[in-house]
């Protein structure tokens, strides 16, 4: 959430503590709204789990390994490696399977058959729904742990040279949106002489270009940041054309032919209107401007929303029309802040009225980013525990502070406001004419070369335009407010780089959400996933093979169970009679037989297999492989 408070004049409420009383009591609502809980809610995606666990030791090699996440993400065929003791890839090398149903995230790769014993390295790299690039590893084992020779990379995904010049490119982007729309804000709403202002030409238009810079930059780094971290492949164009197929991309496209709109916007406020003399006309202009500035500032902003944390988790139709809401009030508030500062400085001619204006618009802002910031800090952060316990929750105390801070900053702007006149800026301009005048006169006596005339119309310019500043310094009430906005906009731009680093920062609710699936999944429960492996010899030609068993979950109830049969050159092997029977010896249960269905060659599976008392089971299984070749094994398993 982003505040200020207004500076002076008319405005529904007319004394400054009262004001800030009720700006306070905004803010303060943000906290009390924090502990109203709601269902999941995630922006950065997260691991919450995986087939095997982190940790895991199986008995026999998985099938596949299967990452869930607590978003959608975005894999490629590289998302998830596998990796050997010895470094070598032990998956298959293809795109990860979408094991996805419902609102469960699943993606999964296959293994190679006859994985030897040890440590195995599974690596993942992804894009999560709000745009931010995520990566990770862990470990299983298979039969025991081992040794492993695999390093990896300690820089995680969207590091290193190519994330700090992205990261800078981002907040560069912010500053020149602000600076952008608030400084037009500023002309068409408070101030409308200032259009012919150099200096604040100059702002609104420099706010322009370093934001069509950023978004380049960005729209560049997009495949080294999300993949290689090299600038090189900034270059590459299968890998821009792969970036532009992204919602980010897409995203940063439609910003910079927005800012081609902003371009032309730019060209009639600072030539157009500034020129039109006639009142009504330049009143109708200024409506028209104030529409389509509106709508491209409107398009610009929605950019934001469409590929951050506003386009994903619980609620997103609501979140991206308060992201943009949100977004504009900041602009209006931040940008409006710069220009006044400009104009205190930079030019004579800002009166009073125009400060009272922007006075009614810091109110307007003050207002909507209160309830905006609510609601998105309700929706990011969700509990005192998020709050306290995460970077996230941690960022949006200091940024409540630093609007404290400002809250404070602002009752001094808004006394010296309130003493603000214009006769100082009178008196300013009848001086200047009134000393000026003699000295024309004069040059008008003279019969002087045009070049000497030229040079004398400039050193009067300057020693006019010193006066006019000397008298403007010597204004208390002036100089006083000038100070005050000095330090508003000191502390407005700190808020401004810790509002940025929320955007990149994995909210409160989705970090505790991982903590809790990691905690979950490497916590010793009750029961859990079984894995048997029983080799078997019927005696008879091709008699010999390995017979594989999961049991999920192993617990007392209803339970799934899949068995392969591999030959003894490790491929899938059909026989024509198996049966499984589970017997618990210690409680005199059993046997209870278990027919599984065949599901492809070499597998079957049963489902719905009833496990009454947990403790030690023995597995009895029966494969034919003739019609004379038989045999029984079995092996004990602890379930429940």
């Amino acid at each position: 959430m982003s505040a200020t408070a207004p500076y002076a004049g008319p405005s529904p409420i007319r004394r400054p503590v009262a004001a800030a009383a009720l700006l306070a009591a905004l803010v303060s609502l943000v906290f009390g709204l924090l502990l109203a809980g709601a269902g999941p809610a995630s922006a950065h995606a997260a691991l919450t789990g995986s087939d095997p666990g982190d940790g895991a030791v199986v008995d026999t090699a998985p099938k596949e390994v299967t990452l869930s996440f607590s978003e959608a993400i975005a894999v490629g065929d590289d998302s998830i490696r596998v990796l050997d003791p010895n470094g070598k890839r032990a998956d298959t090398e293809a795109e990860p399977r979408d094991l996805s149903e419902g609102s469960t995230v699943r993606y999964g790769v296959a293994l190679h058959s006859g994985l030897p014993d040890g440590t195995y390295t599974v690596a993942w790299q992804a894009i999560s729904a709000d745009s931010h690039p995520i990566s990770g590893a862990f470990t299983f084992s298979i039969g025991a742990p081992s040794e492993t020779t695999v390093a990896l990379s300690s820089q995680d995904v969207g590091g290193g040279p190519v994330g700090v010049v992205y990261d800078i490119a981002r907040y560069a982007a912010y500053g020149g949106f602000v600076l952008l729309v608030g400084g037009s804000a500023f002309v068409l709403v408070c101030w409308r002489r200032g259009a012919s202002a150099l200096p604040m030409q100059r702002l609104v238009v420099r706010g322009w270009l370093t934001l069509t810079a950023a978004t380049l930059v960005m729209l560049l780094l997009r495949n080294p940041y999300t993949g290689s971290g090299k600038f090189a492949d900034a270059f590459d164009l299968a890998g821009l054309q792969s970036v532009l197929d992204t919602k980010p991309g897409a995203a940063l496209v439609s910003r910079l032919l927005l800012l081609g709109a902003a371009a032309l916007f730019i060209a009639v406020l600072f030539g157009t209107y500034a020129r039109r003399e006639d009142e009504r006309e330049k009143k109708d202009l200024t409506f028209g401007l104030a529409v389509g500035g509106g709508v491209v500032a409107a398009g610009i902003a929605a950019t934001w929303a469409m590929s951050e944390h506003a386009s994903t988790g619980i609620q997103a139709s609501i979140a991206m029309p308060v992201d943009v809401a949100h977004l504009l009030a900041v602009a209006a508030w931040l940008g409006g802040l710069a220009s006044l500062l400009v104009a205190l400085y930079r030019t004579p001619d800002i009166g009073s009225a125009a400060v009272r204006r922007f006075s009614t618009v810091a109110f307007a802002s003050v207002v909507v980013l209160a309830a905006t910031g609510i609601y998105q800090s309700w929706r990011q952060v969700g509990s005192w525990s998020a709050l306290t316990g995460t970077r996230y929750g941690q960022l949006l105390i200091i940024k409540v502070a630093l609007i404290a801070v400002l809250l404070a900053v602002a009752w001094f702007s808004r006394r010296w406001t309130a003493r603000l006149t214009d006769t100082a800026a009178s008196s300013d301009a009848e001086g200047a004419t009134a000393e000026d005048a003699p000295a024309a006169s004069d040059e008008t006596s003279d019969d002087v070369a045009p070049e000497r005339a030229a040079q004398l119309a400039r050193q009067r310019a300057v020693l006019t335009a010193t006066k006019k500043k000397r008298i403007r310094d010597a204004d208390p009430e002036r100089s006083g407010l000038r100070r005050s906005v000095l330090a508003e906009a000191a502390v407005a731009v700190v808020l401004l780089a810790v509002t940025t680093m929320l955007t990149s920062t994995e909210p409160g609710r989705t970090e505790e959400e991982a903590a809790a699936g990691a905690t979950a999944a490497t916590a010793p429960a009750a029961g859990g996933p079984v894995n048997l492996s029983m080799p078997f010899d019927t005696g008879g030609e091709q008699g010999k093979g390995t017979v594989r068993i999961d049991i999920e979950p192993a617990r007392t109830g209803s339970n799934d169970l899949h068995v392969w049969i591999d030959g003894s050159d490790g491929e899938p092997m059909d026989v024509p009679e198996l049966k499984l029977a589970l017997t618990l010896e210690s409680k005199d249960i059993g046997p209870l037989p278990v027919v599984p269905d065949r599901l492809a060659e070499g597998h079957w599976t049963a489902s719905g297999v009833q496990i009454p008392m947990a403790g030690e089971w023995k597995v009895d299984v029966t494969v034919r492989t003739s019609d004379i070749d038989q045999v029984t094994i079995d092996k004990n398993a602890k379930i429940g």
